[in-house]
């Protein structure tokens, strides 16, 4: 066991494994973390318990002086006093203490130095330290030797609960980021995606305080010029998919931060959906989960331990984790020149959002805090029918400050580095989700490679009478009678009913942010067609 000294930290086991290598994690697993085991093909596959996704009701900041003012306080940011996370902070550390074994991880997040942030995680499970092992940049012997004092800390106790009794706790977990102390405590849960959202959601604090804009999305880069384009998207409109482009450079499929001198990814690695994940379908992501990555609660053959990855049996969050130099067009150190493209992606399963449209900086400043995208009948328990969901700045839950400090940052960056802005539509055409159908990848993909390539610099387009975006009429590799979506429906009136509805939640959706932003960016929203209206 490596000798240092964690005691101001309060750790005083005396088994504690620094920076232990992926082999050294996999044999600590496979001996010491019931239930854990490697895949056929070499992967680590670990259990999280319970939890098997994010408690983002259960996340608080510590309400401080010297930050109040700066946080945005609601259903993402709930606040903490400063007794109450003292006594979470002790019950973890008193907890860790108890373990016979400890795990620390010294890393980055962010890949400039000049804004890298030196992160510490100290945890009682391997498959934890193997995990920011891989989602954090991992550093050099000689960074190693000079890491000295971290600038953030993870007391992973998920383990243990958190008191439901204690002043301000709602249930058994409890993920607790004091700002000022620099320090992020976990209770209750051992989802391992939480680790990584919490360092995000640093990143997203300290970012904007400097200028910098931090970014949900993932971004690649052109092989020849360097210039990068970004795709923003929750969770299945296709960003981590899209991105994973053997034409291009791969940045990054999820963190981002866009400073003046580019952008450059926070993270050191990916972490993909793994549902209905096959090698035909996405083959880089496929063959990326090999010795080293860490499979996150997917069902398996006993006897050949080949991974099912059709099978929801534990959860539809299936997760694999792997370091991003397994992605063969990684581009290592993961930075890049300033995006010629922002790309908003959104799966909108009412099929009224045509597939391809142009943005201006007050639209995009208006459909980034808007962040949309619908949930399908099927995906969810108790989703019978197509559900519109907003998450401001595509990354609600991870957001500090209000997602006005991010949108000025977007729009800024936009117009002084040039960029283009769309929104891509990878949901329905021709009617709503059980009308009308998805449109094929293929064609999404097309889309993303006429845009990187400039072929849509000057393409026809119409003005969208509801939603007041340019629509693009044509574009290479994608049908013609696709492209606007009031053609593709068999009854207008049933389309304009659609596309009124959607824009009513759009406006309803801002009425959160309005006392943020612009007139001219609330005049960039859907309008609200007079009665007896038509096209």
């Amino acid at each position: 066991m490596a000798e240092f000294d964690l005691t101001w930290h309060g750790i005083t086991v005396r088994d504690v494994l620094r920076n232990p290598s992926p082999a050294t994690l996999y044999e600590e697993a496979i001996r010491f973390d019931k239930g854990t085991t490697l895949s056929d093909t070499g992967c680590l596959i670990a259990y999280s318990g319970e939890k098997t996704g994010r408690s983002p009701k259960d996340k608080r900041v510590v309400q401080h002086p010297d930050s109040e003012h700066e946080v945005w306080w609601g259903p993402v940011n709930f606040p903490l006093d400063r007794l109450t996370f003292s006594i979470n902070r002790e019950r973890a550390v008193d907890y860790l203490n108890t373990c016979e074994r400890l795990y620390c991880v010294d890393a980055f997040a962010g890949w400039d130095p000049k804004y890298q942030l030196k992160v510490r995680v100290i945890c009682s499970r391997p498959y934890h330290a193997l995990f920011m092992t891989n989602m954090l940049i991992r550093p050099s012997d000689k960074e190693l030797r000079d890491f000295g004092d971290p600038d953030f800390t993870i007391l992973n106790a998920g383990r243990f609960p958190a008191n439901r009794h204690t002043t301000g706790m709602t249930s058994k977990t409890s993920v607790d980021l004091s700002i000022e102390a620099g320090e992020i405590v976990i209770l209750g849960t051992e989802y391992a995606g939480e680790m990584k959202k919490g360092v995000f959601t640093v990143v997203n604090y300290w970012g904007p305080k400097v200028g910098v804009l931090s970014m949900h999305c993932s971004a690649t880069a052109d092989r020849l010029t360097g210039r990068s384009s970004v795709l923003f998207g929750l969770s299945g409109t296709g960003k981590t998919t899209l991105s994973a482009d053997p034409k291009r450079y791969l940045i990054g499929d999820d963190e981002h931060c866009w400073s003046d001198d580019g952008i450059f990814n926070v993270e050191g690695g990916c972490y993909a959906k793994a549902i209905y994940l096959s090698r035909e379908r996405e083959p880089e992501i496929f063959n990326a989960l090999k010795y080293g990555a860490v499979l996150e609660n997917v069902v398996y053959d006993r006897e050949s331990h080949h991974v099912d990855f059709d099978n929801t049996t534990i959860t539809q969050n299936t997760r694999g984790a792997y370091p991003i130099e397994h992605m063969s067009n990684a581009r290592i150190p993961c930075v890049a020149d300033h995006p010629t493209d922002v790309i908003f992606l959104t799966c909108d399963a009412f099929g009224v959002l045509p597939p391809l449209s142009r943005l201006t900086p007050e639209q995009a400043m208006y459909h980034f805090i808007s962040g949309y995208t619908a949930k399908v009948a099927g995906t969810e328990m108790g989703v019978d029918e197509p559900e519109a969901t907003f998450s401001p700045c595509f990354g609600g839950p991870f957001l500090v400050w209000h997602p006005a400090k991010y949108a000025d940052l977007l729009a800024e960056k936009i117009r002084k580095y040039k960029a283009n802005v769309w929104l891509v539509n990878t949901g329905w055409s021709g009617g709503a989700y059980g009308v009308g159908t998805r449109i094929p990848l293929p064609q999404t993909r097309a889309m993303i490679d006429a845009i990187h390539s400039g072929q849509l610099q000057d393409a026809p387009v119409i003005r969208d009478d509801i939603f007041g975006f340019d629509v693009l009429t044509h574009c290479p590799g994608v049908p013609s009678g696709i492209c606007v979506p009031r053609e593709t429906w068999s009854s207008q009136h049933a389309y304009l009913s659609a596309a009124s509805k959607l824009a009513a939640r759009f406006r309803q959706n801002f009425t959160k942010y309005a006392e943020g932003v612009s007139p001219q960016v609330l005049a960039a929203g859907p309008r609200e067609l007079e009665s007896g209206s038509a096209f």
